[in-house]
């Protein structure tokens, strides 16, 4: 590897996040090439999943060269001419073939203007999360969810920007905003309204501990919880509730994306070492392999429809991939973050305070419209 060019990466602060990647450096180091072999090290920093979800993409582009990315704020970043789109780094055909071997939209999801500014590495939607002795046999609509939240302790999962997710989410199959908020009222009325107030790894690591709530409906995926996946189960993932039998299931694509820095790319050394990074990422063995055994949750399709991976995963990837492969992807508009942020809040803190819901859903709209005036004017 070169002496002289070191990459700096940034992802994010949970084993699902930073595992794959570091075992990656590890190798390197090391001078074990069992992945194949790049010319220069990266050394990847972490931040927590708020910042992940809500830190300006331009601003990490500043100081990292590959960032680990939430594609809502891609538009900004584009807008701020931070990064460098794929097709400047790699040929057609190479994009051609990781497009066609991802699931699901996730690399749609990665695309703005016509092109694409970062590429798959994990993917992830909502789905929902049971404790399997509690809810062996999981709702499949949202009557049955009703229904099941009257008779077990039950979660939401509303924090951060999660609670507009979740609205988003009902919204997918229904466009009513009414029934979906009413529904969301519902459900929180035999919830713990702490819990339900923070993000996914806190829902799932409560749901996970002896005494945790049964189930929660809508969730964030995270294959380290599952039954077969490690010491921190056990907890058992499967497709998102429809509003009727057979009906799609509403979800909110999630997942992170490669993305790369304008900043150095014209430096000697950079370009290549960026290109064999992100080759290596993406590769089969690594998607399939290297992945599911350190944590990580792959994009590639062949991870997910592997019958060893599901084996050791309790099939979690089997069992939730019909949600992924329908899962609704949000814009990529500058200003989206913000509005999500801000719509979230509103929810949030109305629900728990058991506002009117007109008053609700009346605030939501300012905050939409703020938002698309906002885009309009740039």
């Amino acid at each position: 590897m070169s002496a002289t060019v070191e990459l700096r990466g940034i992802t994010w602060d949970h084993p699902r996040g930073y595992a794959p990647l570091e075992e990656l450096a590890r190798l390197d180091a090391a001078g074990e090439t069992p992945y194949g072999a790049v010319p220069a090290p990266i050394r990847w920093d972490r931040q927590p999943l708020e910042g992940f979800e809500s830190t300006p993409i331009a601003e990490l582009a500043r100081t990292y060269d590959i960032m680990i990315v939430d594609h809502p704020g891609l538009g900004a970043a584009i807008g701020a001419g931070a990064l460098a789109p794929m097709d400047e780094l790699f040929p057609a055909a190479e994009l051609d073939a990781w497009r066609a071997g991802t699931v699901g939209p996730s690399y749609a999801s990665y695309s703005f203007d016509g092109r694409a500014w970062a590429l798959p590495l994990d993917a992830a939607t909502q789905v929902s999360a049971a404790r399997p002795e509690a809810v062996p046999d999981p709702p499949r609509t949202w009557d049955e969810v009703r229904e099941l939240a009257r008779e077990a302790p039950v979660a939401l999962c509303l924090g951060g920007p999660h609670a507009y997710l979740m609205y988003s989410a009902l919204r997918v199959e229904r466009e009513d905003p009414a029934e979906a908020l009413d529904l969301m009222a519902a459900l929180l009325g035999h919830a713990d309204p702490g819990l339900s107030a923070r993000n996914p790894i806190a829902v799932l690591g409560a749901m996970a501990a002896p005494g945790g709530p049964a189930y929660c409906p809508l969730v964030y995926g995270y294959v380290t919880y599952s039954s077969q996946a490690g010491n921190q189960g056990p907890l058992a993932f499967h497709d998102a509730p429809a509003w009727t039998p057979g009906g799609r299931p509403g979800s909110v694509l999630g997942g992170t994306g490669l993305a790369v820095s304008r900043r150095r790319l014209g430096d000697p050394g950079v370009a290549d070492a960026v290109r064999a990074h992100l080759r290596r990422l993406m590769s089969e063995p690594v998607q399939r392999r290297l992945f599911p055994e350190t944590g990580g949750q792959p994009a590639a399709r062949a991870a997910w429809l592997d019958p060893e991976v599901n084996a050791r995963t309790g099939g979690f990837y089997r069992d939730t991939l019909a949600t992924v492969e329908a899962a609704w992807v949000r814009p990529r508009s500058p200003g989206y973050i913000a509005f999500q942020d801000a719509a979230s809040r509103v929810l949030r803190e109305g629900l728990l305070a058991r506002a009117p819901h007109r008053a609700i859903l009346d605030e939501l709209g300012r905050c939409e419209e703020e938002w698309r005036t906002r885009c309009a004017s740039r």
